[in-house]
């Protein structure tokens, strides 16, 4: 029996249709989430911006601020219709690891439209007032809890970016100093108001009122940071194993 003669030739794998086909699609889904992610990224900005000239609408009065505001809230709602129609399908398309970031941008973009509307709503308040309509002391007030807030939603927006637990963390904290001027407020008024019907107080309470629920959806964007980050919400920690 003859032995083979010349070299052995080596077997090359070609690339089939349905690989190329294969690698098409992971690029395509891949794009995809990005897309979404930064579309996620981009709305905390929108968001960011809205308190930033809240405060502006605060201390003068400025109508171009109240029209800005009003540009950030219809963009904050076109964001969220984008990604509603666009997540469900590329949620189904992506392994656990990214679906997991998927779900944490349609959480996101849920707290990020309310904050819109709630900042749109004290706007509307504001618009048309003068700049005496509203006491100088709750002017302040007000101003100090926008930008809280706006600080708070740079934070966020750096965490989700960077993947930071420290700025979920700081976000987490700074919180409470809304919810205590709020209630400054509400005790201020209550107490100085006693049995009276004032309209301009109320307008103040319910403008307070606004800043902190948004605090407390910037709050849950915190939430959802640290969960994306450490794989679980902090009121439902990973069970620990029991040693043997």
């Amino acid at each position: 029996m003859k032995s083979s003669s010349g070299p052995r030739a080596s077997k090359v794998r070609k690339t089939t249709t349905s690989d190329s086909k294969g690698q098409s699609s992971d690029s395509r889904n891949s794009a995809s989430q990005k897309e979404l992610m930064s579309l996620t990224h981009k709305a905390c900005l929108i968001a960011r911006d809205a308190t930033f000239n809240l405060r502006d609408l605060l201390t003068t009065s400025s109508r171009m601020a109240f029209l800005a505001i009003r540009d950030c809230e219809k963009e904050l709602d076109q964001i969220e219709r984008q990604i509603d129609e666009r997540l469900p399908g590329a949620i189904t398309r992506v392994n656990e690891a990214r679906a997991r970031q998927l779900l944490a941008c349609l959480k996101s973009i849920t707290d990020l439209e309310r904050i819109g509307d709630l900042v749109m709503g004290v706007a509307n308040r504001l618009h048309g007032k003068h700049q005496d309509d509203v006491p100088t002391s709750d002017v302040r007030h007000l101003v100090q809890m926008s930008v809280i807030l706006h600080d708070m939603l740079e934070d966020v927006y750096r965490g989700f970016v960077g993947l930071d637990l420290e700025r979920a963390r700081k976000v987490l904290r700074i919180d409470s100093d809304l919810d205590h001027i709020c209630h400054g407020l509400f005790q201020k008024h209550l107490s100085e108001h006693k049995g009276e019907r004032d309209a301009s107080s109320f307008e103040v309470l319910l403008m307070a009122q606004a800043l902190e629920r948004a605090g407390d959806h910037t709050k849950n964007l915190a939430e959802e940071l640290y969960a994306l980050i450490e794989g679980h919400t902090r009121r439902h920690p990973p069970k620990r194993t029991a040693i043997q």
